[in-house]
């Protein structure tokens, strides 16, 4: 199921609410009020006679309890999702919530002592950040040390996980997330350490997952109102662009910023994928974990954001990277097809519990 924000109106409100002090009351009461028929798309083969039922259903449930409890969940061997998949409009303190921040580094060390100043200055009193290093001759292991050391003076807000060399995007972003999630975070943002995300959006991001209990929020280049850096050469945005719409194409699946590293995941969600069934260790990773986003059913919704530049440094990302994510679109797609066949197979035999009478503005 999947949402794209790409109202200028919406931003701004929600912007108001991060600088009013946080995400919660007034987002929620913003989104409601503003989509106050928000709720998951219908399945594709659902009748309007059958979603204008499921909604109404939908409503009498939202009005006797506010927060919906999620049954057990199935093992890991039967690989499918079991969490219902209905969105009450809960209002839980986000502000008081405990935000994970994954940042995976490698000769970041002219990025990284902004970036951390940056996060603890957002109005998060139980933001916590995990570094995850690759060993970078730069010495960013160790200035990630010294500034653990500065912030876990009253409390311990950062980790830093040290790693013998260059093991890859998606193994450091596994690692982090396990330890986020082993830490006991309610919510988990991942991001570059370069400033190409900036964290000033992680409130905009919040609030939006807090009024909504969206299982995804994915910060998007690629939906009306995101943007590119002026930056960036015609040859990168092109190239950038073709990926994304060959990834789509050959996933059949509806996000548009498949490989967008700017996210914010319920603890839930993350502990539903699987991580250790993640075997993407690039770029490419961004794309198995969207693909398995959507094809398990997960809520997800496309946030805008300016996608700027790095401000010091080169790129990891080179050509040969990009070209080698190429044919592993299809070793993904072989290699998750049971899970996602048992899921699909599951979501069509059950009856939506949620519809909608508006049409979405994107789909």
């Amino acid at each position: 199921m999947l949402w794209r924000i790409d109202n200028s109106c919406v931003l701004m409100n929600l912007a108001h609410a991060a600088s009013a002090g946080g995400p919660n009351a007034y987002c929620s009461e913003f989104v409601g009020q503003t989509f106050p028929n928000l709720r998951a798309l219908p399945n594709r083969n659902m009748n309007q006679t059958e979603s204008h039922s499921a909604s109404q259903d939908h409503s009498s449930r939202a009005s006797s309890k506010s927060v919906a409890h999620a049954p057990p969940a199935q093992s890991a061997e039967q690989g499918r999702s079991t969490r219902p998949r209905h969105l009450v409009f809960e209002q839980p303190d986000c502000r008081q919530a405990t935000v994970a921040v994954v940042v995976p580094t490698y000769n970041e060390a002219s990025n990284l002592e902004e970036l951390v100043d940056s996060l603890f200055s957002l109005p998060l009193p139980n933001l916590r950040l995990v570094v995850v290093d690759d060993n970078s001759p730069d010495g960013t292991g160790e200035l990630a040390e010294k500034r653990a050391r500065r912030y876990n003076q009253a409390r311990s807000p950062i980790s830093v996980i040290h790693r013998p060399g260059r093991s890859g995007l998606g193994t450091a972003y596994v690692a982090g997330f396990q330890r986020a999630l082993a830490d006991g975070a309610d919510f988990i943002v991942q991001m570059d350490a370069d400033f190409s995300h900036s964290p000033s959006y992680i409130m905009q991001m919040l609030g939006v997952i807090c009024a909504t209990g969206m299982d995804v929020v994915i910060g998007s280049r690629y939906v009306p109102g995101g943007t590119l850096d002026e930056n960036w050469s015609w040859w990168r945005s092109l190239l950038s662009k073709w990926a994304n719409i060959y990834c789509r194409s050959v996933l059949k699946i509806r996000v548009r910023d498949m490989t967008a590293g700017f996210k914010l995941w319920q603890r839930d969600a993350l502990r539903e994928i699987q991580l250790e069934s993640i075997r993407s260790n690039g770029y490419i990773f961004q794309v198995e974990m969207a693909y398995l986003s959507e094809k398990l059913g997960f809520h997800i919704i496309e946030l805008p954001i300016h996608f700027e530049d790095r401000r010091v440094g080169q790129s990891k990302m080179d050509v040969a990277v990009k070209l080698e994510s190429v044919w592993r679109v299809w070793e993904l797609l072989w290699r998750h097809r049971k899970r996602v066949a048992g899921n699909t197979e599951s979501l069509a035999r059950r009856q939506p519990a949620v519809g909608s009478e508006r049409h979405a503005a994107h789909r």
